[in-house]
This record gives C-alpha cells, sequence and structure tokens, in this order.
C-alpha cells in the first residue's frame, strides 16, 4: 500500500455467463493456484443447484443471499493509553461485499462431506432464506460492536 498515493482499484470483467461483476469478484474468490476455469465451474454448478432447488433465478438468489450476508459495522482494536478497546467502525462498501462473499465461502469449505460446489449451493439457499452459518457471523459482529457501542468515541 503506498504512503502517498492511493492505491488504484483495477476494474474487473463481469463473468461469462451471467455478466455480473459481483459474480465475477465471487469467482476470483473461489479460484485457487490460477485456476479460474475450475473455480467457474464450481461457481456455476452451485447456481445451478440453487435454481433447480428453490426455481427463481440463481444470480437474484446470489445477490439477495449476499446482500443478507453484508454486515454493516465491525469492530477494530485501538490502542489508547495502554488498554485496547474494540471501537465500532462502519465499513465502506467494497469492504462489506468482501466480507460477505469471504464468509460465504469459508462457511462453505466448513460444511463437510459434499463437493464444494453442492456445499456452497446450501450456503447460498442458507443466506438467501437469513439462516446458516454466514448471517450467524454477521449476526455475530453486529452484536459484537453494539456491546461496544461505548468506546465509539475512540474512533479517528
Amino acid at each position: 500500500m503506498p504512503r502517498r498515493a492511493k492505491a488504484v482499484k483495477r476494474a474487473i470483467a463481469p463473468d461469462a455467463k451471467y455478466h455480473s461483476m459481483d459474480l465475477a469478484r465471487f469467482i476470483h474468490k473461489v479460484m485457487l493456484n490460477g485456476k479460474k476455469s475450475t473455480a467457474e465451474r464450481i461457481v456455476y454448478k452451485a447456481l445451478d443447484i440453487v435454481e433447480q432447488e428453490l426455481k427463481k433465478n440463481p444470480l437474484d438468489v446470489f445477490e439477495h443471499a449476499v446482500k443478507n450476508a453484508t454486515p454493516v459495522v465491525e469492530v477494530k482494536p485501538r490502542r489508547v493509553g495502554g488498554a485496547t478497546y474494540q471501537v465500532p467502525i462502519d465499513i465502506k462498501s467494497d469492504r462489506r461485499l468482501a466480507l460477505a462473499m469471504r464468509w460465504l465461502l469459508a462457511s462453505a469449505k466448513s460444511r463437510k462431506g459434499k463437493p464444494l460446489s453442492e456445499r456452497l449451493a446450501a450456503e447460498i439457499i442458507d443466506a438467501f432464506r437469513g439462516q446458516g452459518t454466514t448471517i450467524k457471523k454477521r449476526e455475530d459482529t453486529h452484536r459484537m460492536a453494539e456491546a461496544n457501542k461505548a468506546f465509539v468515541h475512540y474512533r479517528w
């Protein structure tokens, strides 16, 4: 990260099938060792499973699931006079989206016993319905921020 100049955000191309920028970012998060075609196959298969189960547009379901999983506030540690306080801070939109996608993927990977595409589909459906591990993670983050609201004056 440069000290003076702003880091320039690179524009990413939308995904091939649905032409969505958010889905392209999610595919990049799924990708390991530069194997983009494998990541695309996993994500598209998961979206096909979502479409079969819910009988809805899978892109709308994915976007709604990400929206449900998106946090608004988080806590950051601030060191003041020898004590460390957990200070609630509003999250910028890019980081909100990144956290939601990261949590979705981590929750899907933590499930066991099935291929990743099926676990990812199940996690997307759970997040769409407002339940599951990802939603619990968001609520825990919000609860932590609410509990530490007294330290909001340490924000800078």
